[in-house]
Formats: C-alpha cells, structure tokens, sequence
C-alpha cells in the first residue's frame, strides 16, 4: 500500500524513494502550485489578447480589477485537475533534490538542461 501511495504521490512514475509519504505529498503540493503560476502566467496571456472594451457588456476597471484574480483561479482549478502535466515532469527532479540534501554522501542532482552545470 505504502509503495502504491509513495507511485500516486510521485507523479505516477514508479520509482522508488526514500522519502516518507508526508515529504511526498509535500514535494507534489509545491510542484501542483509552481505549475500553477505557469498556468496563470499563460492564462493571464490569453486574457490580455482578448478585446472585451469592444463590447457592450465589457470593459472598464472593474473588468481590468477582476481580471487577473479569474485567470488565478482558472489556472489553480487546472493544476489540481491535472493541469498540463508539468507538476509530474517537475516530481522526479524535487525527488532527486530532496534526497541528495538528505544524503549529502550523494553526488549532487545534475541538471538535464545542456549548459546549465558547465
């Protein structure tokens, strides 16, 4: 049981870990929340394309003022409903992370990015 909760908690990726369920859950929360501000980011810059001063129900400040929170929100209901998939890309990479500062024996977490570590 303990390893089905430590897969669902690790993105469904099926690796083995020595990090406790609640460090699991923990690690998914954050990257649920980072993949969330992208979303926002990206929902943001959907909105901004759209032209609603055009129409006879859009516009205006309070429009302008309410805005920004609709596109928080729809991006945070998109992260916790799966969201892009970006949350269990980013699983392995804090799984690493976490367990190499708890094992400082480990070679430290090399990043997969090219020119990054050089």
């Amino acid at each position: 049981m303990a390893d089905a909760l430590s897969s669902l908690l690790n993105g469904g990726q099926g690796k083995s870990t020595t990090l406790s369920p609640a460090q699991l859950g923990k690690l998914r929360g954050q990257a649920q929340q980072l993949e969330g501000l992208f979303l926002n980011t990206l929902v943001g810059e959907m909105f901004s394309s759209i032209k609603t001063d055009q129409s006879a129900f859009g516009g205006g400040f309070g429009e302008e003022t309410w805005r920004g929170m609709q596109s928080e929100q729809i991006a945070n209901s998109m992260a916790q409903a799966g969201g892009v998939g970006l949350a269990d890309q980013l699983m392995d990479g804090l799984i690493r992370a976490q367990e190499a500062s708890q094992n400082p024996s480990q070679p430290q977490v090399q990043s997969q990015v090219p020119g990054v570590n050089s």
